[in-house]
């Protein structure tokens, strides 16, 4: 599949992206995941984008406070820049506290957390619900600003709901309170990850924002990713739900972005043994617990290719490292023609 370059858009695009002292060579950011961008999964993404910003999963401060040493969530390779952690809490002085130890950790930027639509965490006053708090999300901004060397940036989503969206005030609140970056998931707290991101309003706050604004949502594809970036006129893509057994489809958008050309995709054979690295990294860095984690992931992988639904089915049910690298060797040893490729960009 041929995607036209935008000759204009990518020659805006072609400068390093500054957020705060910050300086990145790519305009495309992994986005952070609860129980998926850990260290294994970052290493995946990182081997195809290189100079992409990835994020940790979802950290508590409240759990940071109260536990004598850091999750396991916070932990950072050597040498893996740029790197950011991203922080939730309603408590300015736990989000504080939780930064400076985040930045001890390695962290190049700070990421707060006000948009997980997720019932047990907008209960404790975290996530979307600061949105319907305007004032505490100041506050928590311009504490932690106060507290690190390193820029602060928000993610957050346009509003409560279709009644409540209210991104274009609190956003520039955002901003004066020192954020230096936005990412803006263009759906509401009540769409969930549901229908269609509404990208016109990720073009509103750039329009209001002097600061990088990065478009969240819907960004599937290099196709996608450029009509997003042609809608919006945002500083970049963040990419979510399309790394999820793909994590390729960062550094595919950074290279088109970079070349005006698309890579080949991967074949279904690139896909499975990417796979099976997934699952034995998990395996090495958290045991059987990672065992038990890869099978959401093995789903994931196994779909688009001729008996994907079966893998995928056995797949979900693996006790160990062994019995998962067997059946995606079967896979491949059954796979006859390997030079199949994906043509869905």
């Amino acid at each position: 599949m041929s995607i036209e370059p935008n000759i204009n858009l990518l020659s805006k695009l072609s400068v390093p992206l500054k957020i705060g002292s910050v300086s990145l060579n790519s305009r495309v950011l992994q986005s952070p995941l609860s129980g998926v961008t850990d260290l294994v999964f970052r290493g995946l993404v990182r081997r195809y984008a290189p100079e992409s910003m990835m994020y940790t999963e979802m950290v508590s401060a409240s759990e940071i406070h109260h536990l004598r040493q850091l999750p396991k969530l916070m932990e950072i390779a050597p040498g893996e820049q740029p790197i950011g952690i991203q922080l939730f809490d309603c408590r300015p002085d736990f989000m504080a506290e939780a930064a400076q130890k985040a930045v001890a950790e390695g962290a190049n930027i700070i990421d707060i957390n006000m948009g997980c639509p997720v019932n047990k965490i907008t209960k404790k006053g975290g996530g979307s619900s600061l949105l319907r708090q305007p004032e505490i999300a100041e506050a928590i901004v311009k504490t932690v600003v106060e507290a690190v060397q390193v820029p602060v940036t928000v993610k957050t989503r346009i509003g409560w709901d279709d009644n409540e969206i209210n991104i274009l005030d609190f956003a520039q609140r955002m901003a004066d309170a020192g954020a230096q970056m936005l990412t803006l998931h263009a759906r509401t707290r009540a769409q969930g990850y549901n229908g269609a991101a509404k990208w016109e309003w990720i073009a509103k706050v750039k329009q209001v924002l002097d600061i990088p604004v990065i478009a969240n949502g819907d960004i599937f594809s290099v196709a996608s990713a450029l009509e997003c970036l042609q809608v919006t006129g945002a500083d970049g893509v963040m990419c979510s739900r399309g790394t999820l057994g793909y994590p390729f489809l960062v550094g595919e958008i950074d290279y088109f972005l970079k070349t005006g050309k698309t890579l080949p995709p991967p074949t279904v054979k690139e896909r499975l043994e990417c796979a099976k690295e997934h699952l034995r990294g998990l395996w090495q860095y958290k045991g059987q617990r990672g065992i038990y984690q890869s099978r959401k992931h093995m789903a994931w992988y196994c779909k688009d290719f001729y008996g994907a639904s079966a893998l995928r089915d056995r797949l979900s049910r693996i006790e160990t490292v062994t019995e998962g690298e067997a059946l995606i060797n079967e896979a491949l040893e059954n796979w006859q023609d390997y030079r199949d490729r994906l043509t869905t960009f």
